[in-house]
């Protein structure tokens, strides 16, 4: 049966015998010489195949006995403080671990006087009004130079009066303000109903996990009230008693994308008054229930979880939560909340030796007079899945026998990884089999739909390559009518042998089952408008980021160019074509993103050559033409932006400023970005190319790494920015070893037709 057909949702045949896409699907490469080019792979002795040998080398050594590739993952100091403010609240504030905390948030102190977002970043006021009082607790002089020079620098940025809404959450806490002055989080919010206008699962799933925590400090207020010296009056342009009870809308919301003369702030501002007064005059009918409601939402998402969320910010606050509740400190829920906490925390001078830090790199080089002082830090969460899904592909683009057995592991582990129960997503889509994965060790009620694309391209990338016969595999929906209805996966092929054929698809079939089941989770999970989102389907309710609470930038989780673009390559890697309707709605919308430039931005990667890189990838590989004048445009644009050094650099400021678009301290991450974005559309002979090339090559480490202190991840645009310690490392391996195979290809090509 034909590949690539409407009703093909996946294609296959063995890792030896694959067809080359630029040529009819009757047209195989010879066998001979694709053998011969694995041997050359093998034998290649040139600074590209060594490059590409000791990255190899490196990732290989530090996989984990159980399969997976986990890098730190590194935040700001907001991570620091805040966890501080939660030990002071538990009365733990004498502990070491806080001395450690405080002694890492001061490393990081700016020029400025404050703390940023990311290296070289400007002063964030909550970031650097958290750091503040959090050294203050620990102990540090009022008197001291940079204690003296971060009260200026925030008060020159405008006081404490300019935080943000969950950093008010914290005041309210500790005493320095009254809950009065947060905005309100009411816990009846759980009980309105799924047809009401607007509910929780409305919003984005991250929001969801600490909203539902929070309204329950909402509702019981717990509070240790500090001493004065402990307080942070200093902070204040005007008395803290004289904040307005609810924050205005800040810089860093987005704009809503239509005109509306409707007023939404204010309206929400105004609500948030009217519930506030109505709270203060007796006890809402509804409080009890939607309590209840809460705490058993909340502690039920516990299990198969690190932590509600998986992440740092609603671990946190559950943990308050469950104080709040009554829950005893030696509680089964109490007990495993502190410790996927704890697991969260990352001391400089104890490595863990599951997980790959360049923070260790660094430290080793330094000579023994330099050595650092210990510290703590402490990750947002833990990124194993992302991780080893990306780091197997770069492998696989080798094409090299010593990775086969650690390929092997990794797609085990992968495959383990799936989810197979319901969570908040399947409220609607309560028809579609569970599937999907998940980004951290642990996190059951939200698979992702960037992780689970990069999981099945890992596993289609995988599959044996010892089989007995040259295998089709089909997923052909049970019905034409239902878009989400079940695949039914069909396998063909020719063998002499009925022994072997029952061997080789018990082999495949565990891979082929949980293709066939994220295919149709992904198909599922497309918004109406032809994108995907992060972690839902149409999370795009707009006045949502007008509420009080929104200004932390992420109060929905809208389709993005980026991660639907992935979309579209994952689904060309399975056999889906540029006919099947969920393509041309997922390119229409794609289209629409695209900027006057060329370029495409980026939601979870920094900025615009993540954006641009993922969109060329993913039409490409959907059958978009190359020649298209507007991918021409996005490859003008990043040829535009490369840097004399051969290589390519973005700053996160971009999101606060698009004129710096494409421009930033050059990185190994961002350059490998760049040069598969071009190479997709049949750049890699270009000048641009070669010399993104020859710098990868040149500014490797000898241990086989880029260093790289840059954060080039986003997590939530002008809010929260991230440094993924493994970028530096299997993504330019990635592009070297996709740079070698494209030379290779073109050489064979060229030898078969003589």
């Amino acid at each position: 049966m034909e590949s690539g057909g409407q009703d093909a949702r996946f294609y296959r045949v063995d890792n030896q015998h694959e067809h080359n896409r630029t040529v009819e699907p009757q047209q195989l490469i010879d066998p001979a010489l694709e053998q011969s080019r694995w041997e050359q792979t093998a034998k290649d002795k040139t600074p590209l195949g060594q490059a590409i040998s000791s990255t190899v080398e490196f990732l290989n050594n530090r996989q984990h006995e159980q399969g997976y590739w986990v890098g730190e993952l590194e935040g700001d100091t907001i991570l620091e403080s805040e966890y501080i403010l939660l030990l002071t609240f538990l009365g733990e504030e004498n502990t070491e671990d806080v001395q450690l905390a405080a002694r890492y948030i001061l490393q990081q102190q700016g020029e400025h006087g404050g703390w940023s977002l990311y290296p070289g970043g400007p002063l964030e006021i909550s970031a650097s009004v958290k750091a503040y009082w959090a050294l203050k607790i620990a102990g540090h002089s009022y008197e001291a130079e940079y204690m003296a020079r971060a009260r200026n620098a925030i008060i020159e940025a405008g006081g404490a009066e300019r935080i943000n809404s969950f950093t008010r959450y914290y005041m309210a806490l500790l005493g320095q303000l009254r809950y009065k002055q947060c905005p309100a989080v009411p816990p009846e919010l759980t009980l309105l109903p799924h047809w009401f206008p607007v509910t929780i699962y409305d919003m984005s799933a991250w929001s969801r996990t600490i909203i539902v925590p929070l309204s329950l400090l909402w509702a019981y207020k717990p509070q240790r009230q500090l001493p004065s010296e402990l307080l942070i009056d200093e902070l204040f342009v005007k008395p803290p008693q004289k904040l307005n009870a609810v924050p205005d809308v800040t810089a860093k919301v987005d704009d809503l994308s239509y005109k509306t003369w409707v007023p939404w702030a204010w309206i929400f501002r105004q609500v948030d008054r009217t519930y506030k007064l109505f709270e203060k005059l007796g006890f809402p009918p509804y409080r009890r229930k939607g309590i209840r409601v809460a705490a058993s939402w909340m502690l039920e998402r516990f299990h198969n979880s690190d932590g509600l969320g998986a992440i740092f910010p609603p671990i946190v606050w559950s943990i308050i939560a469950l104080k709040s509740l009554g829950f005893e400190e030696n509680s089964d829920e109490y007990v495993a909340a502190r410790k996927h906490l704890d697991d969260l925390i990352l001391n400089n001078r104890k490595a863990r030796p599951e997980m790959i830090s360049q923070t260790e790199f660094t430290d080793s080089i330094q000579s023994s007079t330099e050595q650092t002082e210990e510290t703590i830090r402490l990750q947002p969460c833990h990124s194993p899945v992302w991780d080893t899904a990306i780091a197997s592909l770069a492998l696989s683009e080798t094409g090299q026998a010593d990775c086969e057995q650690a390929l092997e592991k990794a797609a085990i582990w992968l495959r383990s990884k799936e989810v197979r129960s319901s969570g908040d997503w399947n409220i609607a889509h309560p028809d579609t089999e569970p599937s999907g994965w998940f980004f951290e060790f642990n996190n059951e009620y939200y698979p992702d739909i960037d992780d689970t694309t990069m999981v099945l391209m890992a596993l289609s990338k995988n599959l044996p390559s010892d089989l007995h016969a040259d295998w089709f595999a089909e997923f052909v929906p049970s019905s034409e009518e239902n878009e989400e209805a079940k695949l039914t996966t069909l396998v063909s092929g020719k063998t002499n042998q009925w022994q072997t054929a029952i061997t080789d698809m018990t082999r495949l079939q565990p891979t082929l089952d949980a293709l066939r089941r994220g295919v149709q989770w992904l198909l599922a999970m497309q918004s109406e408008n032809g994108g995907w989102g992060a972690f839902d389907a149409d999370n795009d309710q707009e006045i949502l980021t007008r509420v009080p609470f929104a200004d932390h930038n992420a109060m929905i989780d809208p389709p993005t160019a980026d991660i639907t673009a992935r979309v579209l390559e994952s689904l060309a890697m399975l056999g889906v074509d540029r006919s099947h309707p969920a393509v041309e709605r997922a390119i229409d919308f794609i289209w629409k993103e695209q900027q006057e430039d060329g370029s495409w931005q980026g939601r979870w990667g920094v900025n615009y050559i993540y954006g641009t890189w993922q969109v060329l990838v993913g039409l490409t590989a959907i059958g978009v033409d190359p020649e298209d004048p507007r991918l021409l445009d996005a490859v003008h644009w990043l040829k535009s932006v490369q840097q004399q050094n051969g290589g390519w650099g973005e700053t996160p400021e971009t999101y606060e400023n698009s004129a710096l678009k494409g421009t930033g301290t050059v990185t190994a991450s961002q350059t490998a970005w760049a040069m598969m974005g071009l190479m997709a559309v049949g750049q890699t002979n270009s000048d641009a190319v070669q010399r993104g090339v020859q710098f990868l090559i040149d500014s490797q480490q000898k241990d086989g790494i880029w260093r790289e202190p840059e954060f080039t991840g986003t997590g939530f645009p002008r809010v929260f920015y991230l440094r993924y310690h493994l970028y530096p490392i299997y993504f330019p391996l990635m592009a070297l070893a996709r740079y070698r195979k494209c030379c290779a290809n073109k050489e064979l090509q060229t030898r078969s037709q003589s």
